[in-house]
């Protein structure tokens, strides 16, 4: 069937079932990623194929990619920019636009003047190991104008997913029998060949690509056996820095014919007492409602939070009822709050973050 005669929207039964396990349930590397998505799903191989590359060219899944757990491979921060309110737009569009290295860059609000809301402009930051967050943090600040920024990184990770279409279905409270385990962010060393597998694992798989064996063009590019080029990824899946094999959503721009994957995204703060972040994040990331949850630090400006989370949903009501149910949940268990907080994300662009050390280099000094 003619791909452009193919069903290509999120909530079509058959793509449904594609992308409650496309989007987040692929963990690690896997040699034929679609045969396991096949093979999950209940449908059958070529459909597979034929509906993710229809989907793609339609623009309703915007990459398919290998992921990497890029907290092992590069030094990461959220960063909250306080910007003048006449350079807001501007200083987004140059960081989505022209610094590689801000991965999620979202302007968010608060519904009330609280601790932190003059923060508008928010990123994921990252920098090969070895150079500086600060360094980069205040090339940007003379870019775009920006007066401020505070650096987070992540102490630790507990929840990191996607699953839009999955968690559509949940009820606010729903949560594993078990806590979630806290990843730890520390870098890991690479060899050459390594990293130049790694690299090229990494990019987003054209419409060609998307075949039973996706990986043969890959290694013919670096000139090995695919053979090779398998066995060096299952030794950084090892390593533990790769992460999942995903098709990302577009879930914050409506599709051709106006449907929307999500509508409403809240940044959830919590802040407890110190000591207990680990236990705290445990909980709170063992919420399915949670795509991501970290440990993070926010200091003064942010009522001193140290949990933090992302919830998706299409009604504000219903995220704010998940929030509710993880807020009776931690008073249940004796995990006090002194402090909490929703920033709502609005204008947003989401791309792979580089963390390559070469184009790093190169970044800085044609923008020096």
């Amino acid at each position: 069937m003619p791909m452009q005669t193919l069903p290509v929207e999120h909530s079509d039964p058959t793509n449904a079932k594609i992308l409650a396990i496309s989007e987040d349930l692929i963990t690690g590397f896997q040699r034929q990623p679609f045969h396991v998505i096949a093979e999950q799903s209940g449908v059958p191989l070529e459909t597979v194929l034929e509906r993710i590359r229809a989907m793609l060219e339609a623009g309703v899944v915007r990459r398919v990619r290998q992921t990497l757990l890029s907290t092992k491979l590069a030094h990461g921060a959220l960063v909250a920019w306080k910007v003048p309110e006449e350079k807001l737009n501007a200083a987004f569009d140059f960081m989505s636009q022209q610094d590689p290295f801000s991965g999620h860059v979202v302007i968010r609000s608060t519904d009330a003047e609280v601790s932190g809301s003059g923060y508008r402009l928010w990123t994921t930051l990252k920098v090969p190991v070895g150079e500086s967050l600060d360094e980069h943090a205040t090339a940007l600040l003379r870019l775009t104008g920006a007066e401020e920024y505070l650096l987070m990184p992540a102490n630790g990770v507990f929840t990191l997913g996607v699953g839009h279409v999955r968690r559509r279905a949940l009820e606010p409270g729903d949560k594993a029998d078990e806590i979630a385990e806290m990843m730890t962010t520390v870098p890991v060393t690479l060899t050459q060949e390594e990293w130049d597998t790694l690299l090229a694992l990494k990019e987003e798989l054209t419409l060609d690509e998307i075949v039973e064996n996706p990986w043969d063009g890959r290694a013919a590019k670096l000139g090995i056996s695919v053979e090779r080029f398998c066995e060096i990824a299952e030794t950084l899946n090892a390593k533990k820095v790769i992460g999942r094999f995903s098709t990302f959503l577009e879930h914050v721009k409506p599709s051709a014919t106006g449907e929307r994957v999500t509508r409403f995204n809240g940044l959830f703060h919590w802040a407890v007492p110190k000591g207990r972040e680990i236990e705290a994040g445990a909980e709170v990331g063992r919420h399915f409602c949670m795509t991501h949850c970290y440990w993070r630090e926010g200091g003064p400006q942010f009522g001193n939070v140290n949990v933090m989370g992302v919830v998706h949903g299409t009604e504000k009501p219903r995220v704010m009822e998940h929030k509710a149910a993880i807020d009776r949940h931690l008073e249940s268990i004796g995990i006090p709050v002194s402090y909490t907080n929703v920033f709502w994300g609005g204008r947003s662009e989401i791309k792979p973050s580089e963390i390559s050390p070469i184009v790093y280099k190169e970044w800085h000094h044609r923008h020096k």
